[in-house]
């Protein structure tokens, strides 16, 4: 014989908050000043535009250190904006290829070099 449905049972799912889904990242939207020194074995990698491509950071360019004849590093201060697990994705990216970090800061006013 089937089992009959437990209506007190029933009651008793009905009062309990909905399960909340498991969340792959976080999601608050932060800002983050990072100053880079790209270096010039990169200078053809599209290093900027992947943080956009492929992370889904916007970018703003605040100033750039670039040499004219391409043998030196280059030097970039840029905000990150995005979610803070977009921006901790583009740091590990970043972190991945050697590039150094000069600085961080969530601080917009912050001083350029």
């Amino acid at each position: 014989m089937p089992a009959q449905p437990n209506s007190q049972a029933q009651l008793d799912s009905s009062l309990q908050p909905p399960s909340l889904p498991l969340s792959t990242g976080d999601s608050r939207p932060t800002h983050l000043r990072i100053r880079i020194r790209i270096p010039k074995e990169y200078q053809e990698e599209p290093i900027i535009s992947r943080l956009i491509s492929e992370y889904g950071v916007t970018v703003n360019l605040n100033a750039a250190l670039l040499s004219a004849n391409i043998k030196n590093d280059g030097w970039f201060d840029l905000d990150l904006r995005g979610k803070k697990s977009q921006i901790d994705s583009a740091m590990i990216y970043l972190n991945d290829l050697d590039v150094e970090i000069w600085s961080k800061s969530t601080d917009p006013n912050e001083e350029n070099w």
